[in-house]
């Protein structure tokens, strides 16, 4: 099981999340482009990072919405949504070539990524502009009991899968994550964190919010470094992980 971690989400001189006290502790880097957060100097610094930390570097796009943080729901033409995302996957793309390395998996952010998990449309522009600006990579989506059909999509679009499982979010009785609005949708004590990380690596399930016990199967578990526990987590996580 690999840990993955929202990374590069700062701002100019406005900072977010703990990146060099995580990075040590992850394995794959999921890095802001630019729209929801990040700039040129950030992408760069946390390239060189996990470049240091020997961490697998991945492109985390989302919504052209640095006021809301990528966290509202935009209503975007089909082809503005693909070209923004190819503009995004390009702008890390050019950074990690410069610095020897590139970008090897998409994962989406925020309210970009819950939109593709609950409409197809969404889902389809992702992968086409995955499949048409870096074909070799993973596209990492949510891991819900209806994986298999993404799967399938995913090779119609000639684009591999990856599916990923939160630790610290809770899950509706769907098998998708509870909006950030409602109470309990963010779990905020590192043992709770750690019975669900057990529960997703020993019995591939988690519980819901309502109590329902639902199948997942997942390739990363997903540490969100803009929470204050995300290196309590991480340090708890890799334990977890390595005693497995």
């Amino acid at each position: 099981m690999k840990i993955n971690c929202d990374m590069g989400e700062s701002f100019g001189s406005w900072t977010m999340g703990m990146d060099e006290e995580v990075m040590p502790l992850i394995d794959m880097a999921s890095i802001a482009c630019g729209f929801h957060a990040s700039d040129p100097l950030i992408m760069e610094h946390t390239v060189q990072m996990a470049l240091a930390e020997d961490v697998v570097i991945g492109a985390h796009p989302g919504y052209p919405d640095l006021a809301g943080f990528g966290r509202r729901d935009l209503s975007l033409h089909p082809q503005e949504l693909k070209a923004g995302l190819v503009y995004q996957l390009a702008a890390l793309d050019g950074i990690c070539r410069v610095n020897g390395t590139r970008v090897e998996y998409v994962k989406p952010h925020g309210a970009l990524y819950n939109k593709m998990m609950r409409d197809e449309a969404t889902m389809t522009i992702i992968m086409e502009a995955v499949r048409d600006f870096a074909p070799d990579c993973p596209l990492v989506v949510l891991a819900t009991p209806g994986s298999e059909e993404i799967s399938a999509k995913g090779r119609e679009y000639d684009i591999e899968v990856w599916f990923e499982a939160f630790s610290d979010r809770a899950y509706d009785d769907e098998g998708r994550l509870v909006n950030r609005s409602q109470p309990g949708a963010v779990h905020q004590d590192i043992e709770t964190i750690g019975q669900q990380v057990q529960q997703i690596i020993n019995e591939q399930s988690v519980t819901t919010l309502s109590g329902k016990r639902i199948p997942i199967q997942a390739d990363t578990i997903c540490v969100h470094g803009d929470s204050q526990h995300a290196l309590d987590s991480a340090r708890h996580i890799r334990d977890i992980i390595s005693s497995s």
